[in-house]
Order: structure tokens, then sequence, then C-alpha cells
């Protein structure tokens, strides 16, 4: 196996063809790099902030895999390349970048706790730092040499920019990050089947010699860990295989890939490009295409972010503005969002397929397949289940007895009790759920009246008489 001299990180210009590849699928890769990286309100003092990267962080070996944080990631899934495929990889990571706010005074300058200025405020914060290795390998050269491996080295830095106000010095910010070390491991393995498929395996390991000194926490090992780490692959000639779906001859070998702490997924239309993230997705995702803008929040739902970001007070936005770029950027998005744009937040489906109505009924109109009723197979008011080799349907009376693994704590008090069918239903997946009224239940009229009911499976109910006939109660 051919090692790297781990100099410095490598990266590699990719061809044009590849960089047209790779480019929708970074601005997928961006929701991972960025995944919880400031949470609404958007401030650093805000609670929620105060525990942070919570993805693809891979801890430096010191730091202890007992703590529930490792120090590698490892990705494999099956490709097909096709002879003098060249494997494109880039492993993109946050390093966090430790900032002070210091104050002037006389003969310096003094570390505070925040510092207040016209347009912002500004207090310590930990922002994250882009960093991206890019290496271009010729598939065959992975086996013909046992794969490839390539060490490499972020060396410390230390920044720093003045603050001055109406001419004069107010204070300063200074950053500082901690060297970081790992290496980023290739490999393939030919594939047992007529098809010569090939397993690929990457992985990449934090190798920074650190460990704890008395005391120290999590926050002092994030200094040396590679954060939201995660990988796109990309080949240029050839095609990946899912691992979530692949072709039947490929299951077995897809089954015996080995994913730790990360999870590949096709992430073009092509197959050509995989994007391995720390955060399980499905293949081929998309940005939506009614967001406005990054909002960094984890499982962020856009529209009602962006208006309780723009209820923020005037001094919960300056914290904001001053607490990082990006969540400053957030404030501005939502303080300029055209009405039109939120509109467009605002009751967005997706993942509804549109039924044509059969030819032979005439000049129907065409229904969506969730249109109750469109379906006249169903009745819920005329519908029966078969409980054992009873038929209930509304009107029915039964017992209730809950099931333990599926019920909630309401529904664990009804056991017992006796109800009247409301309606039986069948869902989209076949599955029938009976709906029901507590016979003794005061509020049951109410609840009928504006079609509140109880849901039962047919195996939590015992009939105590049969129903006829969608006959009301």
């Amino acid at each position: 196996m051919r090692t790297g001299d781990g100099a410095g990180p490598r990266v590699e210009e990719f061809p044009d063809g590849l960089e047209r590849r790779l480019a929708p699928a970074r601005a997928v890769a961006d929701t991972v790099l960025f995944e919880g990286y400031v949470l609404y309100p958007y401030r650093a003092s805000a609670a929620k902030n105060q525990l942070r990267w919570q993805f693809g962080v891979l801890m430096p070996p010191g730091y202890g895999a007992d703590r529930g944080e490792h120090s590698h990631q490892r990705t494999e899934c099956l490709m097909e390349p096709r002879a003098g495929a060249r494997l494109a990889v880039e492993l993109r990571f946050l390093r966090v970048r430790r900032r002070a706010v210091q104050q002037a005074v006389r003969g310096g300058y003094e570390p505070v706790a925040v510092l207040e200025l016209a347009d912002r405020t500004v207090l310590p914060w930990d922002e994250g730092a882009e960093e991206r290795v890019r290496l271009l390998v010729p598939v065959d050269r992975l086996a013909r040499e046992g794969g490839v491996t390539v060490p490499f080295t972020l060396p410390a830095r230390q920044e720093e920019e003045p603050l001055d106000e109406g001419g004069s010095r107010v204070g300063r910010l200074r950053w500082a990050r901690e060297a970081v070390s790992a290496t980023l491991t290739l490999s393939t393995r030919q594939t047992p089947g007529p098809y010569g498929a090939l397993r690929l395996s990457a992985t990449v390991h934090n190798t920074t010699g650190w460990s704890p000194g008395g005391g120290e926490r999590r926050e002092a090992a994030l200094a040396h860990a590679l954060v939201s780490a995660h990988l796109l692959l990309a080949l240029d000639g050839g095609t990946f295989l899912s691992a979530t779906d692949p072709p039947r001859w490929a299951r077995a070998s897809a089954a015996e890939c080995r994913n730790d702490h990360t999870w590949p997924v096709l992430a073009d239309e092509d197959g050509t490009v995989v994007l391995s993230s720390p955060i399980i997705l499905e293949d081929r995702p998309r940005l939506a295409p009614e967001s406005p803008g990054a909002l960094y929040d984890a499982t962020e739902i856009d529209e009602i972010l962006a208006l309780r970001t723009a209820a923020l007070t005037d001094r919960e936005k300056r914290e904001a503005r001053g607490t990082d770029a990006r969540a400053g950027a957030v404030v501005d998005l939502a303080d300029t969002m055209p009405p039109e744009v939120l509109e467009r937040l605002h009751g967005a489906v997706r993942a509804l397929r549109e039924v044509t109505a059969d030819a032979s009924a005439g000049a129907r109109e065409e229904v969506p397949w969730w249109d109750p009723g469109a379906d006249r197979t169903v009745d819920p008011d005329r519908d029966h289940v078969l409980i054992g080799g009873h038929p209930v349907g509304r009107g029915s009376r039964v017992l209730l007895g809950p099931g333990r693994r599926r019920t909630d704590a309401q529904d664990a008090f009804l056991h017992g009790r006796t109800a009247l069918v409301e309606a039986v239903l069948h869902d989209v997946d076949g599955s029938v759920h009976v709906a029901v009224t507590i016979e003794d239940d005061p509020g049951a009229d109410l609840w009928r009246s504006q079609g509140r009911f109880r849901y039962f499976q047919p195996d939590e109910l015992t009939p105590l008489t049969a129903g006829g006939g969608g006959e009301g109660p």
C-alpha cells in the first residue's frame, strides 16, 4: 500500500466533466456540512447553541470512543468502473475556529464575555472553517498497489481582526485553529459474480496526537476534530450501485459492505456520484426548490424559521449578527424576504402522484389518488372487518384491549372499556383501522359531530355485537 508524504492537504484539480457532475452534489453536501451549525434563535447565548457539532464528528483518538464519538468513518460501496476510469474523492469537513473577544484598554486588550458594537453584539464563539482534501486516482492503481493512503496535516493558525468605531479602536477579535492530522485510505476488492463489480473502501482516520488533560471536556477535543466529515466520490467512466436498492445480482455483495458512522447514497441521476454522509439520506437527495437560503437549523422548516427569525427583537438580531456571519445572513434573509417567496414556503406538497380516470369512464375529471371519494371500493360508513369470525362495522359494540407495543399512555387507560364503532378505514398500505367512541364518554356526541375518534387495529378489539348495514348509532 503506497502512502503519501503527509506534508499538507492535497487539493487536486478535477477535470471539467467531473466538476460538472460534482457541482449539484456539493449543494446537497453543503447542507450536510452545516446541519445544526447554529440553531434558532441564532444567538451564541441561547442554551441550544451551547452544545454543538452533532454530526460526523471525528475526534482525536485520545478522546476515547467510549464517550460515544469516534476517530474514524468508513465508507464501502459497489462500483462498475470502465477501463481506464479515474476516481475523484473529495473529503469535506469543518475545523473549529475558536473566537475570543477582547476590549481595548489603556496599554492593550483584555478578554471580555460580550462587546457591544454599533451594529452588533459580539460574544466568544466557535466558528466552522471549511476544509477539503481532493484526490484523483486511477481505479486500476488502487487494485495494482493494494490501495492508497494519503496522510495530511492542517497546521495551527491564528488570525486577528481589529474593531474600530468612530475612528477609535474599541477591541479586536482573535481566532485560533489547532493542528489536525488525518489519513484518507482508498482500496478496492473484486466482488464474486460474472459482472465484475468492485467494492470500494474509503476510510478517514483522525490521527491527531492529542489527549485530554485534567478536567478537559469535549470542547477541548473539538478543536482537534474533523467536524461534519463526509465524502464525495465520482467516476469519470462507469457507475456506482445503490446501497439501498442494488440490482438483484449485486444484493449479496451490497449487504457485505461495511459502513461505519456514515452512509453512501447515489447523488446524481446517472449513478456517477456518491455522497457518503453521516446523516442518513435517500438516493438522489435534492434541495427543496422553494427554500430561499440556508437556515442551518437541524431538520429546518423554512416557513416557521423565517417567520420566527423576522419576529426577533432588535437586540436579539444584534446578537445573532455578532454570533456568526452565517447567522447574520439568516436574519437579513428573514428581514428582506418578499411576501411571494414566503408564500411559496407555505403548504408545499411533494411525492403525490396524479391518477388519470379510466378512459372507459368517459370524460370524468381527474382526481388525486388520495381523495377518499375517488375510490368507490371503500366506504368507511359501510365497510366491515372480520374479527374472530364476526363482521364488525359502524354501529358495532366492541371491547377494547389496546396492544402494548403500539399504544400510547392514554389508550392504556381504556383497557377493558366498551366502545361504539364509528367507521372502518383502510390506509394506502393495506392496514385496517377501526374508529370508535367510548360508550360512557359524556363528550362522545361532541367528538362524533367533529369527526374526532380513537383508532384501534382489529386485533385490539373483541366484538360484543356485529355491525349491521351501516346504521348510525
